[in-house]
């Protein structure tokens, strides 16, 4: 019967699963607390991909995610997660941070350095093996790499958690974003050293001068323009970008950061933003979810992708933790205040994800590296509320401390 169905209505299908299932799955499993939909999109997608039912039932994966298929899912994906990040870096407030710059920089230098430290360590313990190194991948690039994996913060999950907590509009859900986006900035930063080809390097300086100067332009027109057609141009600016980055080799995702970095939050509706951020997860992404658990990998064996998951996990969770501490000494925060901070910004998700997916794209890691990331990225998004909710409830005074 099967043979008889077009690409078109074979894609329907696809669709239909992935919008069907992680849907069922969070509303008939009640899962909100521990893992809110797009949590429960990122496993959907794993469940999906070739390591899980595609190895259970092999005549299902080839029969709905053909090469033509997956082509149509890849592009979807690659705008959407492109709005993700751009949204993501116009959400970025860096006058914040510049305002208690000594209290953000220390908090978010121990908080980003810290896990990048033990992440470092545990890709350094995985190069003892092999199988977890890409082919184009320098040493130092595959453990920078992992490392900055293990210290990334997800921002934007960050934002749903504590509104979910809500904290978001309060004192101290303002500080943990000035420390989020500290670290987006040089987590995005590290990502371009790693991408740097030396090979290509004038074609990337190019890009880099050429995006300083038209950048500058950009922020003139934006500001005369009228509110309305802001939106409009803001995605003329991404698609340029994304391309610039891409046909550079930085590869198109820092392009897309870039672009939402230089532009102003205040150019647009606050409302409008939320709103656009909350159709985006809604309803595109999910194919990124599900383009994402396509390029899982558990050659290796199920065993050994879990143990590295597991040992990355340790490493993130504990050095984000530490590095809280830490400034919480030097700062002189009340007691268990580091822990909740801490705890929150360990969130990982979907900018790690983004992040990984980047690495694999370059063949700096491996699929069964990237199925430990993903995995460490989930467990490490889904310990967040249920550890910091009876954390704040016991504190509730420190929610109103604004340094």
């Amino acid at each position: 019967m099967h043979t008889a169905m077009s690409t078109t209505e074979i894609f329907l299908v696809a669709m239909t699963l992935i919008f069907t299932i992680p849907y069922l799955i969070w509303r008939v499993g009640r899962t909100e607390y521990y893992a809110p939909l797009v949590v429960v999109q990122i496993i959907t997608g794993i469940l999906l991909g070739p390591g899980v039912l595609g190895a259970a039932f092999p005549d299902y994966y080839t029969f709905v995610f053909t090469p033509q298929v997956i082509q149509l899912l890849n592009g979807i994906a690659w705008w959407a997660v492109m709005l993700f990040v751009w949204i993501a870096g116009i959400e970025l407030d860096l006058r914040q941070a510049w305002k208690y710059r000594k209290e953000s920089g220390i908090t978010a230098g121990l908080a980003l350095g810290t896990p990048l430290l033990f992440g470092c360590f545990a890709a350094a313990g995985m190069l003892m093996c092999d199988g977890w190194i890409g082919p184009e991948a320098m040493t130092w690039q595959f453990v920078l790499g992992v490392g900055m994996a293990c210290a990334v913060t997800a921002l934007p999950i960050l934002i749903l958690f504590m509104e979910k907590l809500t904290i978001l509009r309060q004192p101290i859900g303002q500080r943990i974003l000035r420390y989020a986006s500290m670290d987006d900035v040089a987590i995005w930063g590290v990502l371009a050293l790693i991408l740097m080809d030396w090979e290509r390097v004038g074609k990337q300086v190019t890009f880099l001068v050429a995006f300083t100067v038209i950048a500058w332009l950009f922020r003139k027109l934006m500001e005369r323009l009228e509110e309305r057609d802001r939106l409009y141009v803001g995605l003329i600016w991404l698609a340029s970008c994304g391309l610039g980055a891409d046909w550079s080799g930085l590869h198109f995702m820092v392009g897309a950061f870039l672009a939402g970095a230089v532009t102003d939050s205040h150019w647009f509706n606050l409302k409008q933003m939320d709103a656009l951020r909350h159709h985006v997860l809604l309803v595109i992404m999910p194919v990124f979810f599900l383009s994402t658990g396509l390029r899982t990998n558990w050659a290796m064996g199920g065993t050994a992708v879990f143990i590295a998951a597991g040992v990355l996990l340790f490493a993130e969770t504990t050095g984000k933790v530490l590095g809280t501490h830490i400034a919480g000494k030097i700062l002189k925060w009340k007691q268990g205040e580091a822990s909740i901070i801490g705890w929150l910004l360990q969130t990982k998700a979907l900018i790690m994800i983004i992040f990984a997916n980047i690495l694999l794209d370059k063949q700096i890691i491996t699929s069964e590296t990237f199925t430990a990331l993903l995995l460490m990225a989930v467990a490490s998004t889904m310990l967040t509320v249920p550890v910091v909710a009876p954390k704040l409830e016991r504190m509730k005074e420190i929610i109103f401390r604004s340094k």
